[in-house]
């Protein structure tokens, strides 16, 4: 699919993806501490689901009283098995909340208009098209499997089940590799040269 192109008085629009455990918060986090402005989804998704956020009265509407704690948050763990259990459910939740996270997202680039560069951090962005329409280059953050689960098990402790669950409900990696305009394979490397990576890629954009 092609990018949108960029007017020259606008900040360059970076979307930034990965599967679960790549690696890609910390490359945004990296990608920060170049000067570039971050828009982070899973942030929003948060906000959006905590008590009094905007999405919590239609996920009570859409699946019951059940998924909201005691605190008026979404219940993430239930809400996470009943997604990965249901088809269905997951629809049903993604057409809740990403409306709203692609609202806000573009509230918050609004406000950064004018940065150099501003990174929307989309854990979904090759699962939901319309996001390639506001970008005009795509960075996946790619690793194996194996890489995938070991991270997210450690960190998280979830079984490998679940992680497997999450993987299999992504975008494949041949999906993502195909999308992507830049790439960085971060697996079996040290942190120090991951920041070369994202270094090199940085110095890269500041040309276009």
């Amino acid at each position: 699919m092609a990018l949108p192109a960029r007017r020259s008085a606008e900040p360059l629009r970076i979307g930034l993806t990965g599967g679960i455990g790549s690696g890609k918060s910390t490359v945004a986090t990296m990608l920060a501490m170049h000067g570039a402005k971050v828009v982070d989804t899973d942030a929003i998704s948060r906000r959006l689901t905590a008590p009094g956020g905007r999405a919590i009265p239609a996920l009570r509407e859409a699946f019951g009283d059940t998924v909201v704690d005691v605190d008026g948050a979404l219940d993430r763990c239930r809400m996470r098995h009943l997604a990965f259990d249901a088809p269905a459910a997951r629809h049903r939740l993604e057409a809740i909340l990403h409306p709203l996270i692609s609202a806000d997202s573009e509230g918050e680039a609004a406000l950064l208009a004018n940065s150099t560069v501003i990174v929307f951090d989309v854990p979904l962005l090759v699962e939901s098209p319309q996001w390639m329409h506001r970008v005009h280059r795509v960075l996946v953050i790619d690793c194996s499997e194996a890489t995938q689960i070991t991270r997210v098990v450690q960190r998280s402790g979830w079984s490998e089940t679940s992680v497997r669950a999450v993987i299999a409900a992504q975008a494949t990696r041949d999906q993502r590799r195909a999308a992507a305009d830049d790439l960085i394979v971060n697996d079996g490397i040290s942190t120090a040269t991951l920041a070369e990576r994202v270094a090199a890629l940085w110095n890269t954009w500041q040309t276009l």
